[in-house]
């Protein structure tokens, strides 16, 4: 059945459960016959602006962490990697994948950058040489597109990008939209297929703090 729905999901390349969460949404959207709408969201800059710092956790809540991360490795058959170096500067990324969507190449793009840096780990993709192969690979001169992902329009765009997030109330990536309803995390998947296969309603709303 095709639900004709659209998943706005807001992602960052630095992010690890954006990389399982692009593994783990796809399938819903096409057993529904659902369409992904892909959002750069530039968590370093909201990081600032939040005075967060990354690495600063406890370290016993970071070891955690990359422990759960391997058994959803492990679970998903995904060969996930969490890399040396880490965390890395995203937004040439970010912004690559805008220039990209001029190509057509969007999503094509983010699995070759996600696939770099959480399976190959290469974090040589936070800068232009470090992506000139993967961008070769693709079909697109290197040269072409940085003076395309540095350009103003696309600096601009990402800007937007992550500013509309904002707005509309992402906090962290992945995130993803549903008929308006906001959805955080790679664990949210159950329901987002339930929304976007109609099966969520009114009971929802009527549980909101402000109903």
């Amino acid at each position: 059945m095709t639900s004709g729905k659209t998943i706005d999901f807001y992602w960052e390349t630095g992010s690890t459960n954006t990389y399982f969460a692009l593994h783990l949404i796809r399938p819903i959207a096409a057993r529904h016959g659902a369409t992904i709408v892909y959002h750069p969201f530039n968590l370093g800059y909201v990081f600032r602006k939040h005075n967060y710092v990354l690495m600063e956790e406890p370290r016993a809540k970071i070891d955690n962490r990359i422990r759960d991360l391997a058994r959803w490795a492990e679970r998903y058959g995904l060969p996930f990697r969490f890399p040396s170096e880490f965390p890395i500067k995203t937004s040439r990324t970010l912004r690559g994948a805008l220039a990209m969507r001029g190509w057509g190449l969007e999503e094509a793009f983010i699995d070759a950058i996600f696939h770099a840096y959480w399976e190959q780990d290469d974090a040589s993709i936070a800068d232009y040489p470090g992506m000139a192969p993967l961008v070769s690979q693709l079909g697109i001169d290197p040269n072409q597109f940085q003076q395309v992902a540095e350009s103003d329009e696309i600096r601009q765009a990402l800007g937007k990008s992550t500013d509309d997030g904002l707005d509309r109330g992402v906090f962290g990536c992945p995130s993803f939209f549903v008929d308006g309803e906001l959805y955080w995390g790679k664990d949210r998947m159950e329901f987002i297929e339930d929304a976007v296969a109609g099966k969520v309603g009114s009971r929802v709303r009527e549980s909101s703090p402000d109903s």
